[in-house]
């Protein structure tokens, strides 16, 4: 079906990101258009295209981006938070699309830190976000300029390439109905909004309680008591336990130390 932009535009009018909605038949990436405007200073927005020919992830891993099968959308978004609160916007998109797809399917999933989505052991959907940060000054800390937000969910893929059978799923296996692209996105960003304005509002002091790090334990299994293995360093191996104060994953490994994770790639054992 065609994409319904001027549904999106209406739903998405009380959000950040209002102004500026773009939708493409297909696209490179859009994460690279959305970087692009960044750097030419474009408003807070969302770039959204039925397929990508160069979608990629984390680790300039590839993300396979059939037509209309799925959700491809990256949002701009620029609040005021110390570069220090940066890691937890990845953490935020995760639960926003974890509402989201609740919300609109009905359908359970986990999140494996930091930023993939899972039905069961198969990935469904995974989050890449992009950072520029500003140069701290003996005045001012360090401060976040733009974050590119780059999420890719499978929605109505019916099957998947020989190489991803194993290892993929989608919303429409899982459920065995299809998914209106145009209504998930509407609950993403409008839960994505509320969480980008949760973590300002906690980089100023102005909330308090349930942090970031507290709700996402508590929406993911991977954080604490897993057992896993750990691809960078060498490789090893241990039990999840818990964050640092900055939202890395912490690792009780089986040689008895505790090692932070940097750069995601972790596996259920």
């Amino acid at each position: 079906m065609p994409f319904d932009l001027a549904l999106v535009q209406d739903a998405l009018a009380a959000t950040r990101f209002s102004h500026h909605v773009q939708h493409f038949e297909s696209v490179g990436s859009t994460s690279t258009l959305a970087l692009q405007a960044a750097q030419a200073g474009a408003p807070e927005g969302l770039w959204i295209a039925d397929e990508q020919t160069a979608g990629r992830g984390r680790g300039n891993h590839s993300w396979h981006s059939a037509a209309g099968d799925g959700l491809y959308v990256s949002a701009l978004v620029k609040p005021s938070i110390a570069a220090r609160s940066a890691m937890p916007i990845s953490l935020a998109t995760g639960l926003a699309a974890k509402s989201a797809i609740a919300e609109t399917t009905g359908a359970e999933i986990d999140i494996r830190w930091p930023n993939d989505l899972l039905i069961g052991r198969k990935k469904c959907g995974g989050i890449l976000v992009e950072t520029a940060i500003t140069a701290e000054t003996s005045a001012t800390p360090a401060m976040l300029r733009y974050a590119v937000i780059g999420i890719g969910i499978n929605l109505n893929h019916a099957s998947f390439p020989l190489e991803l059978a194993e290892v993929a799923t989608s919303l429409r296996i899982a459920t065995g109905s299809i998914v209106s692209r145009e209504q998930l996105l509407i609950a993403l960003m409008k839960h994505l909004d509320a969480e980008i304005t949760l973590l300002a509002q906690a980089s100023e002091n102005i909330v308090s309680g349930r942090d970031i790090f507290t709700r996402f334990s508590q929406a993911s299994s991977w954080v604490c008591g897993k057992r896993v293995h750990v691809a960078e360093a060498g490789g090893y191996t241990g039990v999840t336990a818990g964050f640092d104060a900055q939202g890395f994953l912490l690792v009780d490994t089986d040689d008895g130390e505790r090692r932070t994770v940097l750069s995601g790639g972790i596996r259920e054992l």
